[in-house]
């Protein structure tokens, strides 16, 4: 979406366009990754001690 948006109907219309394309793709998300990366991510949710 690089173009400016006329009016809040026609954004509806191409963000739904986006969403009916982007659904039909499958697409998947890897949520998941090893314990130390999650120790590096996550790393101010950790205590030191």
């Amino acid at each position: 979406m690089n173009d400016r948006m006329a009016d809040r109907q026609y954004l509806t219309q191409e963000v739904g366009a986006w969403v009916k394309q982007r659904n039909m793709k499958n697409s998947e998300m890897n949520w998941r990754f090893t314990t130390e990366d999650a120790r590096i991510k996550l790393k101010h949710l950790y205590p030191s001690f």
